[in-house]
């Protein structure tokens, strides 16, 4: 793969507790905010995205999942069947638990749901709005699929800083493998690499067949079908495991507007890198003359030539007034020899800090230049090194291990051993080495944390229920 800007670091503040353990929130939900029920069964399905037969984990029979439709400040309950023959545990990447701090999904606040049991989880999506998703937590899970879509309304008085579209269209995007989740599982266990996808996919389907000797005969594809002339506010969902995604649509402008709960300054992009977790919100006009349908792209970055036609993904944008099929090249990406094309590209990406989101102030009112900065940590990841046998990657050369004992769990009750308050707040001149180190925060404090990334590859960070901002 090639280099990512490998010795750059960005800056993050977090008002935290712990990085690796929640905090114990107050109760804050009011009697009269709205409840939404779900009730989701998880099983093994049959599919063949890639044409090739194989079992992915589906929620209600679905692959992707149901979308969790709420709105701010509304309470969630959902009963979660596990029926498969290992245990599992669904995280709600992006959303923060505000009315109870023990259901976010993650080893070490939640035990996973045993096979043949159930578990209700219930918070309340507390002053968010915005475009997130939940996914498997725990077991190598995700590559098997097992997540959906999460999306947050405004409430009524609370206005849209754009027009209101005409129709809410949510795509998910992933590198995918053919083999099933637990044979990958072993082959990192064992210590060696995934190598490059089989594919990516869209909305859990293969590519269309834009080039017959690259796009085998009977996939099935996605089709997005719109009207001509309307605005789509388009989600866009980077679910996979571990590669970067350019997305574009063929003759299409992609009008940014938000991203994981915060509305953006309204650019214009012919295209997009969307990395592993991110969520972006577009609005898209349906403005050409249809001659043809259009192709929806999403493109590997970082990857060889030879590799890169494999691990395309194409989807199909059909006016209701289509005069034909889609056809010829795909739409050019940016030029994979600028390393510097995605780094720039996300810092054009400003925050409207004129547009209300979850209240009815501006979203940028806070002073955040007058934080007081408690606690400094400079993360650092290297390239996976063998650790005991095990292909391990690490932050500042420790490989956490999940205790037995939730840590919750351990910290309520005082149980001894299971984990230290120890993790260094740089990189340490040592072996790599396991352990369950935690940070040690300080309650209602500001943590500046700066990820170093000296690996080859792009990193992503899943600040779990937390809010934070790019300092940096």
């Amino acid at each position: 793969m090639l280099p990512y800007s490998p010795y750059s670091s960005i800056s993050f503040l977090l008002s935290s507790l712990s990085i690796f353990a929640a905090v114990l929130l107050v109760d804050v939900a009011l009697a009269g905010d709205p409840f939404v029920y779900l009730d989701w069964d998880v099983s093994y399905i049959s599919v063949s995205p890639l044409g090739v037969k194989q079992q992915v984990i589906g929620i209600n029979g679905q692959f992707p999942g149901p979308v969790m439709n709420v709105t701010t400040n509304w309470n969630a309950v959902m009963n979660i069947r596990n029926n498969l023959d290992e245990p599992f545990l669904v995280t709600w990447n992006g959303l923060q638990q505000r009315k109870n701090s023990w259901q976010d999904g993650v080893l070490g606040t939640n035990c996973p749901i045993p096979p043949g049991w159930n578990w209700t989880y219930e918070f309340q999506v507390k002053d968010q709005i915005g475009s997130f998703f939940y996914c498997p937590s725990i077991n190598f899970q995700k590559a098997a699929g097992g997540y959906g879509g999460i999306i947050v309304n405004n409430r009524d008085v609370i206005p849209l800083p754009f027009g209101t579209p005409d129709g809410d269209i949510m795509i998910f995007i992933s590198d995918w493998y053919t083999k099933g989740y637990k044979e990958l599982r072993k082959t990192l266990e064992d210590g060696n690499d995934l190598g490059i996808p089989d594919g990516v996919l869209f909305n859990g389907l293969g590519p269309y067949r834009y080039n017959e000797s690259i796009v085998p005969d009977g996939i099935t594809y996605e089709k997005i079908n719109v009207e001509p002339g309307k605005t789509y506010r388009i989600r866009v969902h980077n679910v996979g495991i571990s590669t970067s995604l350019n997305f574009r649509i063929q003759n299409h402008n992609l009008l940014l507007v938000e991203t994981e709960g915060s509305y953006t300054v309204q650019q214009n992009y012919t295209n997009m890198d969307i990395h592993v977790g991110q969520s972006y919100s577009f609005l898209v006009t349906m403005d050409q003359n249809a001659s043809s349908d259009y192709y929806m792209v999403a493109s590997a970055r970082f990857v060889s030539p030879d590799t890169r036609n494999r691990v395309t993904g194409v989807a199909i944008l059909h006016y209701s007034n289509s005069q034909g099929s889609a056809s010829g090249p795909l739409p050019d990406g940016p030029d994979e020899a600028d390393t510097y094309f995605s780094m720039n590209q996300a810092r054009s990406i400003r925050w409207n800090v004129s547009a209300g989101a979850a209240r009815p102030n501006p979203q940028g009112s806070f002073r955040y230049g007058d934080i007081t900065v408690t606690d400094v940590y400079v993360l650092l990841n290297k390239p996976a090194e063998l650790i005991n046998g095990q292909l391990r990657t690490t932050l500042n050369a420790i490989s956490y291990v999940a205790p037995s004992t939730p840590l919750k769990l351990a910290q309520q009750f005082n149980v001894p051993g299971v984990y230290k308050l120890d993790f260094p707040n740089r990189m340490m001149n040592r072996p790599a080495k396991f352990d369950t180190s935690i940070i040690n925060g300080t309650y209602k404090g500001f943590t500046e944390i700066i990820f170093q990334n000296n690996d080859s590859t792009v990193q992503s960070y899943h600040m779990d229920g937390y809010a934070f901002f790019v300092v940096g």
